[in-house]
């Protein structure tokens, strides 16, 4: 009986395509404001069928040092809920993002065919072909019987790419009136869902020295590019210490003219830890480095930044995952979790102590690169499968999936 309510979804898929491109053909790098917003417009026409209740959110500015070392505030586009039956007694909150890593003067901009199964595309696979899969899941849902057996809340983010700094307590506060969450990340490479993760922290450093001449006067200088490598090479020096942390210089810029002593540089770095208590030790090592370079004379360093992801383990998702690999089966799918290295909002809502899933997206490859591309029959393929999960869900007696203390 239940399968009966979306045997139509294979006969979408043409239309599912069709969406995908429509929304990968529209530049959503996370500071494109207007880019972000219009991929937001489209796919609520696309949803508005749905019949749920929409609502956009302004975020507060993004915080950023630029590469002159100084701070900057940066708007971002705005959030969007959708929300229907907020009274049904099992509360579901389905997680998308609408930015993606490619800025608007990226040279990755244009759809192509690999080959007949292989799409390529910026943000085709991360994850719009995702935000395809998740609208068609609920049309599903919504066009059955069992709509309004649970309710659901799809929030849809503008910069989950740079680590959903703006949108964090969005999240959590959307989390903390849910049961369960469903993620619409892309799959891993070979298909399997990510099980668990590690966290993340995102900071930014910027040293401060001494103009001067480079010639006549170099010794009065106070070089801040010098001290600012001695921290990267300290950061870097960090890794392999601690098992499961991983300490990444991602960016470095600094100075001028060559012949003027450097006063200024900035550097961002990432830090991945697989133990919450992970962070404290890192924190520590980065107040000691930061000592070090505070002693030489003439010289200022100021850090920022945090662990804006905490560590992700499997053992509170595992009864989730477990249901769904059930589904699978009866589907004819296989399927599997590994833990990964990556990060995304499924770390927002599990520390938020809300159990999901998050790699409910569809199936591709080579994410964040310009040979992204998506395997075009896993559209209506994750399609089917979230939507069985949902009426599961919906069928279920909602106690045994109600969180505690909501």
């Amino acid at each position: 009986m239940r399968q009966s309510y979306y045997h139509w979804l294979p006969d979408q898929q043409a239309l599912m395509l069709e969406q995908t491109i429509a929304l990968a053909e529209i530049n959503s790098g996370t500071f494109n404001v207007t880019g972000v917003n219009a991929v937001a417009d489209r796919l609520i026409k696309f949803a508005v069928a749905l019949g749920a209740v929409e609502q956009r959110i302004e975020l507060p500015h993004y915080r950023q040092l630029t590469d002159r070392a100084e701070w900057q505030e940066q708007p971002l586009g705005q959030a969007v809920q959708l929300r229907k039956h907020p009274d049904a007694p099992l509360q579901l909150l389905l997680m998308g993002h609408l930015d993606t890593v490619y800025g608007a003067d990226h040279p990755f901009q244009q759809i192509c065919w690999l080959d007949a199964e292989r799409l390529n595309g910026p943000g085709v696979t991360d994850m719009k072909g995702g935000l395809v899969v998740a609208l068609h899941a609920l049309a599903a849902l919504e066009a059955s019987p069992l709509a309004g057996r649970i309710g659901w809340r799809w929030l849809l983010n503008p910069d989950e790419e740079i680590g959903s700094p703006c949108s964090a307590d969005l999240i959590a506060r959307c989390a903390a009136e849910a049961d369960m969450g469903l993620v619409f990340e892309p799959a891993l490479a070979d298909g399997s869902l990510a099980g668990a993760r590690k966290g993340s922290g995102n900071f930014s450093v910027r040293v401060t020295g001494r103009a001067a001449h480079a010639g006549r006067e170099h010794h009065l200088g106070r070089n801040a590019i010098r001290a600012l490598c001695d921290f990267i090479s300290g950061l870097d020096d960090l890794n392999g210490q601690q098992a499961g942390v991983t300490i990444n210089p991602g960016y470095i810029h600094g100075g001028g003219a060559v012949n003027v002593v450097p006063d200024r540089a900035m550097a961002r770095f990432n830090i991945r830890i697989e133990q919450p208590e992970d962070e404290l030790w890192c924190l520590q090592q980065l107040e000691h480095l930061q000592r070090q370079i505070r002693r030489q004379e003439g010289i200022q360093i100021e850090l920022d930044g945090r662990f804006g992801r905490k560590p992700k383990p499997l053992g509170p998702h595992l009864r989730l995952f477990e249901r769904l690999r059930q589904i699978g089966q009866e589907l004819g799918t296989e399927l599997s979790w590994l833990p990964s290295g990556g990060c995304c909002d499924g770390n927002n809502l599990a520390a938020a102590g809300l159990p999901n899933i998050d790699t409910l997206g569809v199936c591709g490859g080579a994410i964040h690169s310009s040979d992204e591309f998506l395997l075009v029959a896993s559209l209506a393929e994750r399609a089917r499968l979230s939507a069985a999960l949902l009426f599961e869900l919906a069928q279920d007696d909602p106690v045994q999936w109600r969180r505690e203390g909501r």
